[in-house]
């Protein structure tokens, strides 16, 4: 995934430290949920490859409703999650001012944060 500083890194890293607690909890292996993580951290840090020709509008609504879709698929995973399992949510919960800046700010706003927030930098959630 992406360098350990970055927001988007310890975003991936505190889920997992989540899921890990989880199944230490319940004693249960969380496998679909642990794939599903690992899935979303390969796509936000996927860099998209070089397009060769310019994307006229019709496209980028296109590429911005798939994206949609994406995040649509990612918080009924959120909610499902929070829904069926209490602990899920009160975890989740209680570490939102952690990961819910990474989820709703621009990649600027991201690097925004990073820069003005030294201690987060290199950051270990575990």
């Amino acid at each position: 995934m992406a360098e350990e500083g970055k927001p988007d890194a310890q975003l991936f890293h505190l889920l997992s430290g989540l899921l890990h607690q989880v199944e230490a909890l319940t004693n249960q292996e969380e496998v679909e949920l642990r794939s599903k993580i690992e899935a979303l951290g390969l796509e936000v840090t996927k860099v998209p490859s070089k397009s060769t020709q310019h994307l006229d509008e019709l496209e980028i609504a296109k590429e911005l409703d798939e994206l949609s879709a994406k995040l649509d698929d990612v918080d009924e995973m959120i909610s499902s999650a929070m829904a069926s399992d209490p602990q899920v949510k009160s975890l989740l919960s209680g570490t939102a001012d952690v990961w819910m800046p990474v989820i709703t700010a621009s990649a600027d706003e991201r690097r925004t944060f990073t820069a003005s927030n030294p201690e987060a930098k290199g950051k270990s959630f575990s």
